[in-house]
């Protein structure tokens, strides 16, 4: 599902990421750990082409990065969910409207819309927060509103940076069921995190990156 191929990436000379080698299978929940600078964030950005690798490839489904045209990058994007820790939510506009913006944006019809949308806010457990506006809502639920937007065009992948970054441990804990949930469901899942309390004694495989290189690897 998702292949990285000695994959680099420079800043000014600078190396961020060097020489990535790693496969996530289908249906797998995999963690990148690591320290603040380690590569992390870098990492997830080159996989729906925010950044471009300098060398090697990319593989996520039948997306071929390095190779991929630019009139193909929106099929891309369409195909992988991401969960920022800032939630980049727009705040004059309802959580229905959050979540649908880029289907609308698609074209998607607005009776499909309506069950699309509705679906994953139940997935997410927020259906009810609807016809809010984010600014009334907490982290956590800003956060699975994020989650929601995430998952409804039903990606191929989901990339979680650092999702719990900004809330409490407890509120943390809930996200990451939340995340787990929809592993369980058949989303594969990639987090990148620093908190090691969110995948201790999970047995999920935990990826250690640090100085732009992968140092090992751990069941959690």
């Amino acid at each position: 599902m998702i292949i990285f191929q000695n994959v680099s990436k420079y800043y000014d000379n600078q190396t961020v990421l060097k020489n990535i080698t790693f496969t996530v299978q289908k249906g797998e929940i995999t963690f990148i750990t690591g320290p603040s600078g380690a590569g992390k964030s870098t990492l997830l950005k080159l996989m729906y082409l925010a950044e471009s690798p300098d060398e090697g490839d990319i593989v996520i489904g039948d997306f071929h990065l390095a190779s991929l045209k630019e009139a193909q990058i929106p099929y891309l994007r369409r195909s992988v969910g991401v969960v920022f820790q800032d939630f980049k939510l727009i705040n004059s506009i309802t959580v229905f409207d959050n979540v649908a913006l880029s289907l609308r944006i698609r074209g998607v019809k607005e009776r499909e819309i309506r069950d699309i949308v509705s679906n994953a806010l139940k997935k997410v457990h927020i259906r009810h927060l609807s016809d809010s506006y984010p600014t009334s809502l907490s982290g956590g639920e800003q956060q699975r509103v994020v989650i929601a937007r995430a998952i409804a065009a039903e990606p191929l992948v989901i990339l979680a940076d650092e999702p719990t970054g900004n809330l409490d441990p407890n509120t943390s804990i809930d996200i990451i069921r939340v995340l787990r949930e929809l592993n369980a469901q058949g989303a594969t899942i990639l987090i990148a995190t620093h908190n090691r309390e969110l995948f201790r004694g999970t047995g999920n495989r935990v990826l250690k990156l640090d100085g732009g290189n992968i140092v090992g690897e751990e069941a959690g």
